[in-house]
């Protein structure tokens, strides 16, 4: 009975969704109804919701909010043409692909997919007509490393959205994911640009077509990569520290202290005001604008995010996890494959990743309380399928579609084969992984 209550749960989130219905409220609603249905009392069920909202936020709020705002300030500081125009003179026209994966790296870190996107469709269109290349074969790699970004690797959002669900360890979740992204993003990046490139995408009349525009003094190139790179250094060496070495000496302290996300996140923060802001003779008053802006961006994204920590809560609270890992273990699947497969079908049916990923945490957490699996290899499997098989419900399937003018074949054989490489490629890196930790 739990199981066929989880699935009308899923059923009414695919309904609403269809309906065009908020995902914040959707998700409200369907945790209202599907605890009720499981048995919660009205007042237990209150307490569960403030609890899921509590739980949520406490781990999260910060991050996401910092994160946001670093993203607009290396935007509007033109940090990130700076980081652009260096790749590619770097890299040459002969690697242009592999400077623009780069890019999209660094860009899609702290932001989330579709204003990424956006940051990265004007460098797209002005390297393809600088080289005469296929906008495919520029627009592939930079996509792919975007939706990498998305799914595997803090202190991006999606994933520190999941870590906090499964209480993995952020700095673990993020050597896993670098471990399993970089053979991923060859593969679904320039090798399928490449062999994608013929499919004849064009700009159409909504596309930037022109250079981005710069600021009248940009930032200097080693500002820009410094503060675009500073989080995810200052987590990395912290988890350096906390593998090889137990000292609780001051310096190792220190490390520790400044690799805690929310404090990398903070320290990146600061900097870039000062680098990217005050030091240029921006005023604070105008920087401060650019944190409001960046803070305002993801408000509903927030709440989304909410409102899934709550249908967690109320799936937890209802006392379904032993019966869902009583499934798992029933029918012998492997508890990251059960977990694949679980995001993956609501991605297809609900379009968005986010509120898939969000979906899939509540009814797979109780798979990591018993100890079967890693949770940090978890946050990675619920990634890798929220990504699967994107199609005409998913956002940035549109905006891809409409930003290169492509057909709706055109889109499934590029943008939905990538996503779909992408997710099962992950998988097979995650199953491998598993073997060596």
């Amino acid at each position: 009975m739990p199981l066929l209550i989880i699935a009308f749960g899923v059923a009414l989130q695919v309904y609403l969704t269809y309906k065009k219905i908020s995902p914040f409220l959707s998700l409200l609603i369907v945790a209202i109804i599907v605890g009720l249905l499981l048995g919660i009392h009205p007042s237990e069920l209150v307490v569960s919701i403030e609890k899921g909202v509590g739980s949520t936020l406490s781990g999260l709020a910060l991050i996401i909010c910092l994160g946001a705002v670093l993203g607009k300030i290396l935007e509007v500081s033109g940090a990130i043409n700076q980081i652009t125009s260096n790749l590619i003179k770097n890299f040459g026209q002969r690697h242009v692909q592999w400077a623009v994966l780069l890019t999209g790296f660094l860009v899609g870190l702290p932001l989330y997919y579709n204003a990424g996107f956006i940051i990265l469709v004007p460098l797209v269109f002005s390297v393809a007509r600088r080289t005469g290349l296929p906008l495919l074969y520029i627009a592939i790699p930079a996509a792919a490393s975007l939706s990498a970004t998305h799914c595997f690797l803090p202190p991006h959002p999606g994933p520190v959205v999941l870590a906090n669900a499964f209480k993995a360890d952020l700095g673990l979740t993020l050597v896993y994911g670098v471990i399993v992204v970089i053979p991923i993003v060859i593969i679904a990046g320039p090798f399928l640009g490449r062999i994608l490139k013929n499919i004849g995408a064009t700009s159409n009349s909504n596309s930037f077509l022109a250079q981005p525009i710069e600021p009248a003094n940009p930032p200097s190139p080693f500002a820009s990569f410094i503060v675009a790179l500073m989080p995810v250094m200052l987590i990395s060496l912290a988890v350096v520290v906390d593998t090889f070495s137990s000292s609780e000496g001051v310096t190792c302290s220190i490390i520790r202290f400044f690799g805690n996300p929310t404090i990398a996140l903070l320290t990146s923060v600061l900097l870039a005001v000062y680098f990217l802001g005050t030091r240029r003779g921006i005023g604070i008053s105008t920087v401060m604008k650019w944190l409001t802006e960046g803070i305002n961006g993801i408000a509903m994204i927030l709440l989304i995010i909410t409102a899934g920590g709550v249908l967690k809560e109320v799936l937890i609270y209802s006392g379904t996890g032993e019966y869902i890992t009583s499934f798992s273990s029933q029918w012998h699947i492997h508890p990251l494959l059960f977990a694949w497969m679980t995001t993956a079908l609501l991605r297809v049916a609900l379009g968005s990743a986010t509120v898939a990923g969000l979906t899939a945490a509540g009814i797979v957490s109780p798979l990591i309380n018993n100890g079967q699996v890693s949770p940090e290899l978890m946050v990675l499997a619920v990634g890798a399928g929220s990504v699967f098989c994107s199609h005409i419900n998913d956002t940035g399937f549109w905006m891809f579609k409409e930003f290169f003018n492509l057909s709706l074949k055109q889109t499934f054989m590029s943008w939905t084969v990538m996503e779909s490489l992408i997710s099962v490629l992950g998988l097979l890196g995650i199953l491998a992984l598993q073997q060596f930790i």
